[in-house]
């Protein structure tokens, strides 16, 4: 009980502290306050996982503080505060914001971090609308590009694979249904895409095989034997390959880039460094 006793002060003080501050929050104008305060309540909202009061804090700074250091540090909190609160379209907004207001800025790799991962953190929500992809792409690459040197690199280059990859895959998944039923050029326009346009993705492999499949079918078997080729030249311990050299061989032919077609002038090209 004693240990009771002495600890309830502590507690008292600490909830008055807690009131105070709430009290301070809602009634006192935020005019009053300076930039660094009003900052301070920006982050104390973020602690508290109230990440819209949060960017609302940030966003005064700059509106009774314009061109202040702390509205520019303001600026930037208000885009994460934003992508935190997940409102993608006004986190994008403070981060471009920032980027052309001080494009040389310390801060500015971050920002255009934040404004990639605003289309990135989207992509699994859009369905078959890569829209949102290709932009999380775009702005990616420049995050890569333009600040090569910075701490966000290497998330930033993982990111990229990854939505490329994304790509690719949904590519591949309209192809697989078009094979399916059997509308062969079609499923062959789309393995084509990921080969020429998804080069080095996780889908190539596979995308090369579905071809050699799909030129069959066609009855095109020059187209086939090509597929074949440029799958055994790159991926040659692949399964994909195993099955493609099975595939061709039930048919009486095997890989061949000898044929004149879009598949053996890659594979001069990007195989045997013939520009031919």
């Amino acid at each position: 009980m004693r240990a009771h006793h002495a600890i309830l002060p502590y507690i008292l003080v600490a909830l008055m502290a807690s009131c105070s501050q709430i009290v301070k929050d809602s009634e006192i104008p935020i005019e009053s306050y300076s930039a660094k305060e009003i900052y301070d309540l920006g982050e104390e909202n973020l602690n508290r996982n109230r990440p819209v009061e949060a960017a609302e804090y940030f966003g005064e700074i700059e509106r009774l503080y314009p061109y202040s250091e702390w509205a520019k540090r303001g600026l930037v909190m208000q885009a994460f505060s934003f992508h935190k609160g997940l409102d993608y379209p006004n986190s994008r907004s403070s981060a471009q914001r920032y980027i052309d207001f001080y494009p040389a800025s310390e801060d500015a790799a971050y920002a255009q971090y934040i404004l990639a991962l605003s289309y990135y953190d989207q992509i699994a929500e859009v369905g078959r609308d890569q829209a949102i992809t290709l932009k999380a792409l775009q702005e990616l690459r420049i995050l890569i590009e333009r600040y090569p040197d910075s701490k966000y690199d290497a998330d930033a280059k993982l990111r990229f694979d990854l939505a490329f990859d994304y790509l690719a895959a949904k590519e591949m998944e309209v192809g697989r249904y078009y094979l399916q039923k059997g509308h062969y050029t079609a499923a062959v326009n789309r393995f084509r895409v990921v080969v020429q346009d998804f080069r080095g993705s996780a889908q190539t492999p596979e995308a090369l095989y579905r071809l050699v499949e799909g030129y069959l079918s066609l009855g095109l078997q020059a187209e086939a034997q090509s597929s074949g080729a440029v799958l055994a030249k790159q991926y040659g311990s692949s399964d994909w390959d195993k099955d493609s050299v099975l595939l061709l061989s039930k048919n009486g032919l095997s890989p061949d880039t000898s044929n004149d077609n879009w598949l053996s002038q890659m594979y001069r090209q990007m195989i045997k460094g013939q520009w031919l």
